[in-house]
């Protein structure tokens, strides 16, 4: 039979992996919300980076598309001087 000191002293023991166990959950829970927060603040910096990208991507399709329009003028132009300079030389 285990005298009531060894008992105590196992209930203690047994308490104290107890106390190391949950102190090791809650460190690991908190490792686990502080990796979420970052991670959440990683998407919250894609999802402004994405934002930005296709802000930039509306404003050059719009840069590229007056372009074409600027460089469809300037064929035009072109094409009426040529035509001028050729009748101009025909006479």
């Amino acid at each position: 039979m285990m005298s009531t000191r060894k008992t105590v002293q196992m209930t203690i023991e047994e308490l104290r992996g107890a106390v190391a166990s949950l102190d090791n959950a809650i460190d690991a829970r908190f490792d686990k919300e502080r990796e979420r927060g970052e991670v959440e603040g990683e998407v919250r910096r894609i999802n402004t980076d994405r934002s930005r990208l296709a802000q930039e991507l509306d404003q050059a399709e719009f840069r590229a598309n007056r372009l074409e329009e600027v460089n469809r003028e300037v064929s035009r132009r072109l094409v009426t001087a040529m035509e001028t300079i050729r009748a101009v030389l025909d006479r």
